[in-house]
């Protein structure tokens, strides 16, 4: 059996298709239940702030069953040790940005598919981050969820084993109601 790190981009695509399924109250206790792994794992950091985010937090949203996280730290934190850590603790890097001090990782991705639970973590300095902008839209009002959702929908049948084209055609959406929610909700992430 291959391993990941030996598969193309599109034998990776082919193993962990795009899956939407109903929302499940399981993903706020996955999500609970990493965030005290990661405030564990951290316990001699300072960490400002952990939020669930995308669209497993918006409850009744169809989503891939993939819990989102963005863990943020002070400016100027320990990047290169956090991201080792983070590795040592199970999670794949899967981009890393030394000048902005971002990451992104993930866990739950097997030579075999999905485990059961599957994470995106994302690791930024503390700041106004357009992933809760979004989430806070979302929840605020439904329709827009609902239009997020169709659009999702659509997306998948076309791009089900393209996860970048499938991201990519959700983006101009993505943007536009994130600009839409930092007109009306200010600059109160950053106060979190």
């Amino acid at each position: 059996m291959k391993k990941l790190k030996e598969m193309s981009l599109e034998e990776l695509w082919q193993l962990f298709p795009i899956i939407l399924k109903e929302h499940s109250p399981v993903y706020v206790e996955w999500y609970e239940e990493e965030k005290h792994n990661l405030e564990e794992l951290f316990s001699e950091f300072e960490i400002l702030v952990i939020s669930h985010i995308g669209s497993t937090s918006v409850e009744g949203l169809i989503a891939k069953p993939i819990v989102d996280i963005l863990l943020e730290f002070p400016a100027g934190y320990e990047h290169d040790r956090v991201s080792v850590m983070l590795q040592q603790a199970g999670w794949t890097l899967m981009i890393k940005d030394d000048v902005k001090q971002t990451m992104d990782l993930n866990k739950g991705y097997l030579p075999t598919g999905f485990a059961k639970k599957v994470y995106h973590l994302h690791v930024r300095p503390l700041g106004d981050w357009d992933e809760l902008y979004f989430r806070d839209y979302l929840r605020k009002y439904p329709e827009v969820a609902r239009e997020y959702e169709t659009l999702k929908l659509s997306l998948k049948e076309k791009y089900e084993h393209d996860r970048d084209a499938y991201t990519n055609a959700k983006t101009e959406f993505v943007q536009r109601y994130s600009q839409k929610a930092r007109a009306e909700f200010g600059t109160r992430y950053l106060t979190e």
